[in-house]
């Protein structure tokens, strides 16, 4: 009689050892290649971002402590902690200054739908088109100084442009009813030029298809614009309007230039303001609590244009 032949214990049966599959979290080791990848990548990264530490968060850093300080530039400081915020709150040349702002605000507004225009106009392929475009270029590369000598000539009462289509002087810049509005007018020239070349490069980037498709079904003029080449053009539009919000409110080399902040203040800004502290009277803390005051406003209106924009996209 022969012995039955034992059979194997299955798997997994107690005692019985067996080796554990890999499971799908299982940690593994970057390879030597990924590991060089990500250490090149990060020394690419650090002079840029040693640049922004440096010119960026530190002088942000510091306005912040200077604001809550009284300082004159030479003597030792003195912290007064929100000394600086109540006084400000309470000058009455601070909200001149935020009216102007405001003021500015909402006619630099006007620089990227003519900018736009301008971009429309000159985009298309005519006679005398380069000639055109290098004359409505010329404001973009004056600088600040040049253009508001420009327009200070053109307001001046006596012998000025205006005067000669008027009939009769009109002291633009001497009246505090109307010194804002030629400050301003005098901007919008620069900014409208600066507007055009970012919806001229956005226009390169139209895709033909879609308006030729939009053209075969019928749209034109107004419908094709705005149902087909604006949505194109968002990027540049929020890029536009956040560059003009900007230069609206650091508004500050024409007013030096054509005002000096007058007459009797009423044409000056917070940028303006918070210069006249810091230089005439050795106000640093107290400017630089201006300065964050600034700050704080445009940051709240980019981070407001960002996330709308970001929530349409999506």
């Amino acid at each position: 009689m022969s012995s039955p032949i034992p059979s194997s214990p299955p798997a997994g049966a107690a005692g019985t050892p067996r080796e554990a599959a890999p499971g799908p979290h299982s940690a593994r080791r970057p390879s030597p290649a990924v590991r060089r990848q990500r250490r090149a990548a990060w020394l690419f990264l650090a002079p840029a971002c040693a640049m922004v530490a440096v010119y960026v968060i530190w002088p942000i850093l510091s306005t912040l402590w200077l604001s809550l300080c009284n300082w004159d530039g030479m003597t030792e400081r003195t912290f007064v902690g929100l000394a600086n915020y109540v006084e400000l709150l309470h000058a009455p040349t601070f909200y001149t200054a935020l009216r102007n702002n405001v003021i500015w605000l909402a006619l630099f507004m006007l620089a990227p739908p003519l900018g736009l225009a301008l971009a429309l106009y000159l985009n298309q392929a005519v006679a005398g088109i380069r000639l055109v475009k290098s004359l409505f270029f010329a404001p973009f590369v004056l600088s600040g100084v040049v253009v508001g000598l420009i327009f200070s000539w053109f307001y001046d009462p006596t012998f000025g442009l205006l005067a000669l289509i008027a009939g009769h002087g009109i002291p633009v810049l001497g009246d505090a009813r109307y010194a804002t509005f030629g400050v301003v007018f005098a901007a919008l020239w620069p900014q409208t030029a600066y507007c055009m070349i970012l919806y001229l490069t956005g226009l390169t980037s139209v895709n033909p298809e879609q308006i030729e498709a939009a053209r075969m079904e019928g749209a034109r003029g107004f419908a094709l614009l705005w149902h087909v080449v604006l949505p194109q053009l968002r990027p540049t539009t929020f890029m536009a309007i956040v560059v003009t919000v900007i230069g609206a409110l650091r508004s500050f080399d024409l007013i030096s230039v054509m005002t000096g902040g007058g007459p009797f203040e009423s044409s000056t800004v917070l940028a303006y303001y918070m210069y006249d502290q810091a230089i005439k009277y050795y106000r640093l803390g107290y400017s630089a609590s201006i300065a964050v005051v600034l700050f704080a406003i445009m940051l709240v209106y980019i981070a407001f244009q960002l996330r709308r924009m970001l929530r349409n996209e999506q």
